[in-house]
Protein backbone atom coordinates (compact mmCIF):
# COMPACT_ATOMS: atom_id res chain seq x y z
CA UNK A 1 0.00 0.00 0.00
CA UNK A 2 1.51 3.34 -0.81
CA UNK A 3 1.33 6.11 1.79
CA UNK A 4 -1.28 8.15 0.57
CA UNK A 5 -3.67 5.54 0.66
CA UNK A 6 -2.86 4.24 4.12
CA UNK A 7 -3.11 7.42 5.59
CA UNK A 8 -6.19 8.34 4.18
CA UNK A 9 -7.21 4.81 5.14
CA UNK A 10 -6.16 5.34 8.77
CA UNK A 11 -7.61 8.67 9.03
CA UNK A 12 -11.45 7.51 7.46
CA UNK A 13 -11.24 4.24 10.15
CA UNK A 14 -11.52 6.44 13.26
CA UNK A 15 -13.75 9.44 11.52
CA UNK A 16 -11.46 11.87 11.68
CA UNK A 17 -10.91 14.91 9.31
CA UNK A 18 -7.97 15.93 7.64
CA UNK A 19 -7.81 18.81 10.35
CA UNK A 20 -8.42 16.53 12.81
CA UNK A 21 -5.92 14.56 12.27
CA UNK A 22 -3.79 17.29 11.29
CA UNK A 23 -4.22 19.07 15.23
CA UNK A 24 -3.60 15.38 17.14
CA UNK A 25 0.12 15.29 15.04
CA UNK A 26 0.77 19.02 15.19
CA UNK A 27 1.02 19.75 11.58
CA UNK A 28 -1.51 21.60 9.16
CA UNK A 29 -4.60 20.59 7.05
CA UNK A 30 -2.65 21.24 3.70
CA UNK A 31 -0.19 18.91 4.78
CA UNK A 32 -2.32 16.36 5.32
CA UNK A 33 -3.90 16.92 1.92
CA UNK A 34 -0.85 16.97 0.44
CA UNK A 35 0.08 13.40 1.42
CA UNK A 36 -3.19 12.20 0.89
CA UNK A 37 -3.35 13.21 -3.02
CA UNK A 38 0.38 11.94 -2.90
CA UNK A 39 1.60 15.16 -4.03
CA UNK A 40 4.44 15.10 -1.16
CA UNK A 41 5.77 11.34 0.64
CA UNK A 42 6.29 11.72 4.04
CA UNK A 43 9.45 10.12 5.33
CA UNK A 44 9.11 6.79 7.65
CA UNK A 45 9.05 8.72 10.93
CA UNK A 46 6.22 11.56 9.72
CA UNK A 47 4.54 8.53 8.06
CA UNK A 48 4.51 6.43 11.85
CA UNK A 49 3.60 9.03 13.96
CA UNK A 50 0.39 10.47 11.62
CA UNK A 51 -0.43 6.97 12.12
CA UNK A 52 0.21 7.39 15.79
CA UNK A 53 -1.92 9.92 16.03
CA UNK A 54 -5.54 8.63 14.46
CA UNK A 55 -4.64 5.43 17.61
CA UNK A 56 -2.85 3.12 14.97
CA UNK A 57 0.61 1.49 15.29
CA UNK A 58 2.17 1.53 11.62
CA UNK A 59 4.42 -2.15 11.62
CA UNK A 60 6.75 -2.76 8.27
CA UNK A 61 7.52 -6.04 7.10
CA UNK A 62 9.38 -7.75 4.83
CA UNK A 63 9.30 -10.91 2.87
CA UNK A 64 10.28 -12.60 0.02
CA UNK A 65 9.94 -12.05 -3.63
CA UNK A 66 8.31 -14.65 -5.35
CA UNK A 67 8.72 -14.72 -9.26
CA UNK A 68 5.52 -14.37 -11.23
CA UNK A 69 6.09 -17.78 -13.32
CA UNK A 70 8.25 -21.14 -12.35
CA UNK A 71 11.42 -21.47 -13.84
CA UNK A 72 11.46 -22.82 -17.53
CA UNK A 73 11.34 -26.67 -17.40
CA UNK A 74 13.89 -26.32 -19.61
CA UNK A 75 15.78 -24.67 -22.71
CA UNK A 76 13.10 -25.11 -25.05
CA UNK A 77 10.72 -23.52 -22.54
CA UNK A 78 13.22 -20.49 -22.12
CA UNK A 79 13.34 -19.88 -25.62
CA UNK A 80 9.45 -19.93 -26.01
CA UNK A 81 9.62 -17.16 -23.12
CA UNK A 82 12.53 -15.25 -24.84
CA UNK A 83 10.55 -15.38 -28.02
CA UNK A 84 7.59 -13.91 -26.63
CA UNK A 85 8.81 -11.20 -24.61
CA UNK A 86 10.87 -10.39 -27.82
CA UNK A 87 6.97 -10.91 -30.27
CA UNK A 88 5.93 -7.86 -27.55
CA UNK A 89 8.10 -5.67 -27.57
CA UNK A 90 7.99 -5.86 -31.84
CA UNK A 91 4.56 -5.14 -30.94
CA UNK A 92 4.81 -1.71 -29.02
CA UNK A 93 4.05 0.69 -31.05
CA UNK A 94 7.36 3.35 -31.86
CA UNK A 95 7.15 7.73 -31.62
CA UNK A 96 7.24 9.65 -34.39
CA UNK A 97 11.12 10.82 -34.22
CA UNK A 98 10.64 14.37 -33.58
CA UNK A 99 7.65 16.53 -34.41
CA UNK A 100 9.47 19.76 -35.32
CA UNK A 101 7.80 22.23 -37.29
CA UNK A 102 8.61 22.50 -41.21
CA UNK A 103 9.26 25.95 -42.54
CA UNK A 104 11.59 28.21 -43.59
CA UNK A 105 14.93 28.22 -41.94
CA UNK A 106 16.16 31.91 -40.63
CA UNK A 107 19.61 32.56 -40.70
CA UNK A 108 21.39 35.28 -38.34
CA UNK A 109 23.83 37.70 -39.98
Amino acid sequence: MVPSELLKAVRRRHGLTQAGLARLAGTSQPVISAYERGLRDPSYETLRRLVEAAGERLEVDAVLATPDLPRPSGPAEHARRLIDVLSLADAVPTRPRSARLRGPRLVSR
